[in-house]
């Protein structure tokens, strides 16, 4: 769709316009359930060795664990099969009617609609279609000959990463901004536009 010439609404993805978080969700779906839970086990035991000993693999604690789960789940997976679990997933979306209303209300009124946030890139953007958004800020991960490696290629987009990665889309902006999220992992957006909304 065109870019519009003033004005940027930022959205949230999980626990803003859906309910719950989308990863674990997407995890069980491309992984199994009993793969993924007994990933998170071993996730948290080698954050917390990492952590132990000074060698963390994330920025923070969550940061290792879902750096460590992404390995264990995902590594050697075909691109195709982890787009097609992003389908299945889609249509449990349980979306948040007021989050979803003013996205549609942004878009209405000109505006650009980014969303931002630490889900995927692998699935976020299945999830997203059909709606009226412009720029898509999700956690990259690596591929490698249509195939995911399991590692994260740019950054675990939350928090300080999220709002680094937000500031050159508002600095290229004319007008008001407007920042929809959850406490507290979206306080760092937040502080970054016109008119924040905590949901």
């Amino acid at each position: 769709m065109p870019l519009p010439s003033t004005g940027i609404a930022v959205f949230d993805f999980d626990d803003t316009l859906i309910e719950g978080d989308s990863l674990p969700r997407f995890l069980d779906e491309v992984a199994g359930i009993v793969r993924t839970r007994v990933a998170m086990v071993g996730a948290v035991a080698g954050a917390l060795g990492a952590h132990t000993i000074g060698r963390p693999v994330g920025v923070d604690f969550a940061g290792s664990v879902k750096a460590l789960l992404l390995r264990k789940t995902l590594a050697g997976l075909p691109l195709a099969a982890v787009l097609e679990a992003g389908r299945r997933l889609k249509p449990r979306l349980r979306w948040l009617t007021p989050q979803l209303t003013a996205l549609h209300r942004h878009a209405a009124a000109g505006h650009r609609i980014v969303v931002a946030s630490g889900a995927l890139d692998i699935y976020l953007p299945v999830l997203l279609e059909g709606l009226p958004i412009h720029d898509i800020l999700a956690t990259d991960m690596e591929i490698h000959a249509g195939h995911l490696t399991g590692r994260i290629a740019s950054g675990n987009c939350v928090r300080s990463i999220k709002a680094q990665r937000l500031q050159p889309l508002l600095a290229a902006s004319t007008g008001p901004s407007w920042g929809y999220g959850n406490r507290p992992s979206d306080l760092p957006m937040l502080a970054l536009v016109d008119h924040p909304t905590l949901v």
